[in-house]
């Protein structure tokens, strides 16, 4: 008799909403499929640990609707050493794990392209609120975190306007400005800064001086968590222009709440394509969503791919704001 296939699946890094979403079409397509499926808790860490539980179709129950992960998860220093690394593996191969499915960003994918080396078949999901996977047009998050961001500029928008402020709003994104880049079109930004684009403090006040002269009243400046100094860059507007300033940093409010729909549909594709793949053989893939479809790339084929944000949104972004 052939031995019933396991699955193993951990969530690694920063939560992203759509994790539950993914994790929910991973458990129910591999128990559809006949698949035994452990539950990985915290990561890498959680797997070096050996901290697993079995998962059911009722395991994932109710779970579509929430934000972060009902897998935990956790940073783990001891998987970037290689005594980690030789450990997690070993404990892939005591669970008898046929494959284990990765959901995290960049540094989770590292980490499984160690295991895969290590004769670990992984199959990967991109989830990231910060869009920074080279490999993936979309990754899961990305969408409820913008519309969390938006929402909330939104209501400091009003108040900015009310008192005729200068607001400055730092988004989350570590060292990419798509967030960024999102809100300040979607919010009306009169300025963004992003780590791809250099713009001067100077050339911020250069505007908000030239949108005074024009008549406006309040002014909205988005700034990537990448670029930071945002609070010093608000004391700095005010004490140059004399316009009251005030910064506001979103944080991980960002990283919350329930996943938008487009957050749910690409995640439960994504989990559904995940076990496909694994059905059809295939070893060590990421699944991604490029150019409107979704396929499956090689982990070290697509972790060496480039990514650049469109150097055309700046413009559109002044055009917008004139």
């Amino acid at each position: 008799m052939n031995k019933q296939k396991k699955i193993g699946i951990l969530t690694s890094g920063g939560d992203a909403p759509g994790m539950n979403a993914a994790i929910r079409a991973v458990v129910r397509t591999a128990i559809y499929n006949d698949f035994k499926v452990i539950g990985i808790r915290r990561g890498f860490d959680g797997l070096i640990s050996a901290d697993f539980i079995e998962m059911n179709a009722r395991s994932v129950s109710d779970s579509i609707n929430k934000g972060g992960t009902i897998l935990l998860t956790a940073r783990c220093p001891e998987m970037m050493t290689v005594e980690g690394q030789k450990k997690a593996s070993e404990i892939c191969k005591i669970l008898g794990l046929d494959v284990l499915v990765v959901i995290g960003g960049d540094g989770s994918f590292n980490g499984a392209l160690k295991l895969a080396e290590l004769g670990v078949n992984v199959m990967c999901l991109p989830g990231t609120i910060d869009l920074d996977l080279n490999c993936s047009e979309y990754t899961i998050g990305f969408d409820t975190a913008v519309n969390t961001a938006m929402e909330a500029i939104n209501k400091i928008r009003d108040t900015s306007s009310s008192h005729e402020r200068c607001s400055v709003v730092e988004v989350m994104g570590r060292d990419a400005g798509y967030i960024a880049a999102w809100c300040a079109v979607t919010g009306g930004a009169e300025d963004v800064l992003i780590p791809e684009m250099k713009v001067t403090q100077e050339e911020v006040i250069q505007q908000i001086l030239a949108n005074r002269n024009k008549g406006k009243t309040h002014n909205l400046i988005v700034v990537a968590e990448g670029v930071g100094r945002t609070e010093e860059l608000a004391r700095h507007i005010e004490l140059v222009t004399g316009i009251e300033t005030r910064a506001t940093i979103l944080g991980h409010l960002q990283r919350g709440g329930s996943p938008t729909a487009t957050d749910r549909m690409h995640a439960s594709m994504m989990g559904y394509l995940a076990v496909e793949a694994f059905k059809d053989n295939k070893k060590n893939r990421i699944i991604v969503f490029n150019k409107g479809r979704y396929e499956d790339l090689d982990v070290v084929e697509a972790l060496n791919m480039e990514k650049k944000i469109d150097q055309n949104i700046y413009d559109i972004i002044k055009i917008l704001a004139i």
